[in-house]
């Protein structure tokens, strides 16, 4: 849990102490590299830490991606300009990326099927405290120390997680021995495909450089977003062509081939799609048209990451009386009708309405994800579930990254529209995106009642359309688990290793 909080608190600890570094390194142009990066960095090197922790063993990764972490924030730290910053913080998400698929991995093998939820849980609500915890703790280092502080306060949390870990975390290899020796048999030693690795790492990136960037830093199609989208499908491609022929690929063709994980990855990745609604736009909603300040519409939000863990962590109760793939689509269906309810608030509204319907969704979330990861790790066996695990997580981060870019347009033309279509006597100085939207309510004494109104107006609409496309994201991952997930999850015997007659439940339901 201390090592999931170094990638946990990282992702929101920097976003108040923007302004800061800002103003101390300057390069206000490129500053969202700092968390473009860090993603970046963490997506594509997923893969790469499952296979690896598969072929060597989960401690040597996490030792290796906690290491790897505080260096990334001790440079960070040390950094004197923004381009420093930016090649530090993707330092730190190399770490970041053997953080979050090992400790997932670890929790599955450590815990059988019945006690995973609990573990799983308590991960999540790492999670959720550092949404809530991490802008107010930035803030409190800037405002009173230095914005350095944000990084080297890693370094105490990593120095006591690395000891703990080398100290009191032992494996049971016995899997891990009996696929050695299974190898060793072979004729052959565990190898990595690096070259995979590579492939992997710049389709990636390329993707995922265009998603982030394209619609923001330049149009959709404009050069530099065709040249990277080109570039990534031809190092698809590329990738496909080297993993046929690998003995040992990063991403290996039964990852897609069996039916429990694909459908899974891909309803995960309808999952990431979804939450860019909750978590990029509401905030803004909560602030341009309920008119709430900072915290409160933190809270707004926040409410969402409260009730995840708690409805995840009692998940075990309803999967094993009606199986994974049920719970799975009852949590989805739910999700889906909370989505399309919001356009149905009345405008503007009052602050406990949004906020009751994130809580319903947090639940609701809950019941779908952390039964999906489960099933998945309970279906492979130990010298698997670490590149099982990374691909669950790694269509997850890219269906956020598609989102950002599909939803951004949905606003967009949205926003543009209303703008547009504005009555004359208030079109002439009005802003043409949302972020210039949102700032001038911020101050919106300086607009006119009905000038205000028309944008905070907008804005709503807006929202609710974004609001309606994460519904449809919503139905189809329900078509995902519906259509292609078994009725029955099946379970390795790894996955029985201290559980009871609560696994033979899930398996057969």
């Amino acid at each position: 849990m201390l090592g999931m909080a170094l990638a946990a608190l990282d992702s929101t600890i920097i976003a108040t102490a923007i302004p800061q570094i800002v103003g101390d390194l300057g390069g206000f142009a490129v500053f969202s590299w700092l968390f473009s990066g860090y993603l970046l960095a963490v997506t594509v090197t997923l893969p790469v830490y499952g296979k690896l922790s598969d072929t060597y063993g989960r401690k040597p990764i996490l030792v290796t991606g906690i290491a790897l972490f505080l260096l990334g924030s001790l440079a960070c730290a040390g950094a004197w300009n923004m381009a420093s910053l930016i090649a530090f913080r993707i330092l730190q998400g190399l770490g970041g990326g053997a953080l979050q698929g090992t400790v997932q991995t670890i929790a599955a093998d450590l815990y059988p099927m019945k006690e995973r939820p609990k573990i799983q849980a308590k991960l999540s609500s790492v999670w959720a405290a550092s949404s809530v915890a991490g802008p107010g703790l930035g803030g409190l280092l800037t405002a009173y120390g230095d914005w350095r502080w944000i990084f080297l306060v890693n370094l105490p949390v990593g120095a006591v997680a690395l000891w703990l870990i080398i100290r009191h975390f032992f494996e049971d290899n016995a899997s891990h021995d009996s696929e050695r020796a299974r190898t060793a048999t072979a004729g052959r030693r565990p190898r990595v495909d690096w070259p995979g690795a590579l492939a992997v790492f710049a389709c990636g990136g390329l993707l995922l450089t265009a998603l982030v960037q394209g619609g923001t830093a330049w149009p959709w199609l404009s050069a530099p977003s065709l040249l990277l989208l080109a570039g990534s499908a031809l190092c698809a491609a590329a990738t496909l062509a080297i993993e046929r022929r690998a003995a040992e690929p990063i991403i290996p063709g039964w990852v897609w081939r069996r039916r429990t994980i694909s459908a899974v990855n891909l309803a995960l990745g309808a999952l990431g799609l979804l939450m860019v609604a909750p978590t990029v736009f509401l905030p803004t909603y909560a602030q341009t048209v309920l008119g709430l300040g900072p915290i409160a519409a933190g809270f707004v939000l926040s409410v969402m990451t409260l009730s995840w863990p708690i409805s995840a962590a009692f998940s075990s109760r309803v999967y094993t009386r009606i199986g994974i793939r049920n719970c799975a689509l009852l949590g989805i269906g739910v999700a889906a009708l909370i989505l399309l309810a919001f356009p149905l608030l009345p405008y503007p509204g009052a602050a406990w309405q949004p906020a009751l319907l994130m809580l319903a969704l947090g639940a609701a979330l809950g019941l779908f994800q952390l039964p999906l990861i489960i099933g998945v790790q309970s279906s492979v066996g130990y010298a698997e579930r670490g590149t099982a695990t990374a691909s669950i997580l790694f269509c997850r981060q890219v269906g956020q990254s598609i989102g950002a870019a599909l939803f951004g347009a949905i606003a967009n033309a949205t926003l543009n529209d209303r703008l547009a279509h504005a009555p004359s006597a208030i079109r002439s100085g009005l802003p043409h995106d949302l972020d210039a939207v949102s700032h001038a309510l911020e101050h919106a004494g300086a607009l006119t009642a009905r000038t205000a109104d028309y944008l905070r107006r907008a804005v709503d609409t807006t929202v609710e359309h974004v609001y309606l496309g994460a519904a449809a994201a919503a139905a189809l991952a329900l078509l995902a688990v519906l259509l292609l997930a078994p009725r029955r999850f099946p379970v390795h015997a790894d996955a029985r290793t201290g559980g009871s007659a609560a696994d033979a439940a899930a398996s057969e339901s």
